[in-house]
């Protein structure tokens, strides 16, 4: 599955719109990264529980927006983009979304 942010993918040819796709996780902090990142506040320095917890929560997301692209019958997801939120105390959605289509 071809993805790029931008309107087209180089080199191909768009021969059908599908139209949009999404993906999206919510994930809530761990109490033991909270207290790492409670320590990294006074001493500062990267926050890696929650890079990780991002990067793991972007996968997924991208992950079930391609698999909602493939059902469609899409081999290519066009012009993606990348949301978040704050839906609860502690708990993020990553949301993920773009346009399905099928290239050469």
């Amino acid at each position: 599955m071809l993805i790029s942010n931008l309107e087209l993918v180089p080199g191909k040819k768009i021969l059908k719109h599908l139209g949009l796709v999404q993906g999206s996780t919510v994930r809530a902090k761990h109490v033991g990264r909270d207290i790492m990142a409670g320590l990294k506040n006074v001493f500062g320095g990267e926050l890696k529980g929650y890079t990780e917890l991002l990067e793991d929560s972007r996968t997924e997301a991208i992950e079930r927006m391609q698999k909602q692209a493939e059902a469609i019958g899409g081999n290519a997801i066009i012009n993606v983009r990348f949301s978040t939120s704050s839906v609860a105390q502690g708990a993020s959605e990553i949301f993920v979304y773009g346009t399905a289509v099928v290239v050469e």
